[in-house]
């Protein structure tokens, strides 16, 4: 431990958390679940007049094209927001990718829609702890680098999706492409209530297996039919039977099927894997092939697989050890006690990392319950998170790197 310089004093004192919870309020008021195209259109518009603080230009990048696979098996193209885009001194020869999200779980019709305050002075509400208060201690600590001396030793990117809570499919090349060249990376998930970040994570994988089979009498000429349902519980067996210490696997759904009386022609089996490591990815790849290939020969039906690992494994190199170091050390010079712990989450962090960048992917408000209706944000730590931030972003920006 070792105290602050009269820059790094100054660099905290310019953050106001005050200013922060009213932004968050606002925010919070904001309905972006993933699918509501309008609320993003409305969020990214606020978050694009609340970073304009910053120097740099400011850009709203248009999804990249993707499909979903329905329930009745048909592939569909999907719309999804557009994502914030801020570049500031490109050309600085250290630079810093910082990454965040402004959608959430909540769709507009859901009942969980407004903020309230608990007993304990936490703040409940849809998205403030993931990740609206992250969002502004991110902008909070940016604000309060660029007011510091040692601004124009570096330059960084911002990239906020309007996808991430459904896979970032449409925008995980502009996180890829912007992740270049980078020393160093933080996103702005929340950290666990007491305050401690996530380390490791494992990978995650989703696929949309559709079964094509034949219809027939299930009384009069069952023979004839080939029954999709059958085929693809078999399938969902077969995959379950493959998980290990290093790869969950979870047939989540069956869809398809209907009257009693006839063979189903038609099913589609939706099936998650978590990887620990590239190795299992493999594994997992080569047991849906050749799951497919029996199943399809067994039963007499047809096969179409749809989906990807979009989430590679996060570890922990050296590059990130650095980092996380770096982060503890700026943390017991505020008197902050920081920690890490392995997680089997997925986030953006995660393809931040497979671009080799190290990155520290929980740099957000202390909350929890996220996800559910009790999602709440810890007040003081927004002013204690960007604190952090700010202190360890000044640090990389002095020493030229990690």
């Amino acid at each position: 431990m070792q105290p602050l310089t009269p820059a790094e004093h100054a660099l905290i004192a310019h953050i106001d958390q005050t200013a922060m919870l009213a932004q968050v309020e606002r925010w919070v008021a904001v309905n972006s679940g993933t699918r509501n195209l309008s609320g993003l259109a409305t969020m990214a518009g606020l978050l694009a007049d609340a970073f304009a603080v910053l120097p740099g230009e400011i850009a709203l990048i248009n999804p990249v094209p993707v499909e979903q696979v329905g329930a009745d098996g048909v592939v569909r193209a999907i719309d999804h927001g557009r994502h914030l885009l801020l570049r500031v001194r490109p050309d600085a020869p250290v630079r810093m990718l910082f990454t965040g999200h402004m959608d959430t779980v909540y769709p507009v019709d859901h009942p969980f829609q407004h903020a309230t305050w608990r007993d304990d002075g936490a703040l409940n509400g849809p998205g403030a702890a993931d990740m609206k208060g992250g969002l502004s201690v991110m902008l909070a600590a940016l604000s309060a680098v660029e007011a510091g001396p040692d601004a124009t030793r570096f330059g960084y990117d911002v990239v906020l999706n309007s996808d991430e809570e459904t896979g970032s499919f449409a925008s995980a090349a502009l996180i890829e492409r912007h992740a270049a060249g980078k020393v160093a990376a933080f996103t702005y998930e929340p950290a666990l209530p007491d305050g401690t970040l996530a380390g490791a994570r494992g990978g995650t994988g989703n696929f949309s297996i559709v079964v094509t089979g034949r219809s027939a009498h299930a009384g009069r000429n069952p023979e004839e039919g080939r029954n999709a349902i059958v085929a693809a519980a078999d399938i969902a067996v077969r995959l379950a039977a493959v998980r290990g210490p290093r790869l969950a696997v979870n047939p989540a759904k069956i869809e398809g099927g209907g009257p009693n009386n006839v063979v189903p022609d038609h099913a589609v089996l939706r099936v998650n894997f978590r990887p620990h490591g590239a190795d299992e990815i493999e594994r997992a790849r080569a047991h849906i092939d050749a799951a497919v290939a029996m199943v399809a020969a067994q039963h007499d039906v047809r096969i179409a697989v749809h989906g990807s690992f979009n989430r590679p494994p996060k570890p922990i190199d050296a590059g990130a050890a650095r980092l996380f170091e770096l982060v503890r050390a700026s943390g017991a010079d505020l008197g902050l006690t920081i920690g890490w712990r392995d997680t089997g989450g997925v986030c953006d962090g995660n393809n931040i990392a497979a671009c080799g960048v190290p990155v520290i992917d929980t740099m957000g408000v202390r909350g929890g319950a996220i996800h559910s209706d009790q999602e709440y944000m810890i007040v003081d730590s927004l002013a204690e998170r960007a604190s952090l931030s700010a202190l360890a972003i000044a640090r990389i920006a002095q020493r030229g790197g990690l």
